[in-house]
């Protein structure tokens, strides 16, 4: 009798998610293969940081752009459609949250990034922090895409 419930359950659990598409997570690219393709073709990924200008002024993923995810539905056109965009943000959240707006405007190559930030930075993976931290942040809330205050030191 338990077994059926689980069975029914799952298949319940299923149709939901398959019904409600955009609210599917996002494909998770480990960071062992976003290191091995960004260091064979670092052209080939948009590595999109959806934290706020004052997280990724204290560092970020190496090439990663800054658009955080509460402005990403009105700057759409800075994200490349022809390129797999790697997502992340802290922990998560805002990651899929970033990832739903754009698979909702056509978005197809998307990826999220194992461990965001905070996994990131437990792995020791490398940061990248900007020549001029507080410039980079006013630049990033005045809205410029890749400011050259941004650039690692």
């Amino acid at each position: 009798m338990n077994t059926r419930r689980i069975i029914f359950g799952l298949a319940a659990s299923f149709a939901v998610s398959a019904a409600l598409g955009a609210d599917a997570s996002l494909p998770v690219v480990t960071q062992d293969a976003f290191l091995a393709t960004l260091k064979a073709d670092a052209q080939a990924l948009f590595v999109l940081d959806v934290r706020t200008p004052d997280e990724y002024a204290a560092g970020y993923v190496p090439g990663a752009v800054n658009i955080p995810h509460d402005q990403l539905a009105s700057r759409l056109s800075e994200v490349p459609k022809d390129r797999e965009v790697v997502v992340y943000c802290r922990s998560g959240r805002r990651s899929e949250i970033a990832g739903q707006v754009l698979a909702e405007h056509g978005y197809t190559k998307l990826e999220h990034l194992q461990g965001d930030m905070m996994g990131w930075q437990e792995a020791k993976r490398p940061v990248e922090v900007p020549r001029d931290p507080a410039a980079c942040t006013a630049a990033l809330k005045a809205g410029q895409l890749k400011p050259e205050s941004c650039q690692p030191r």
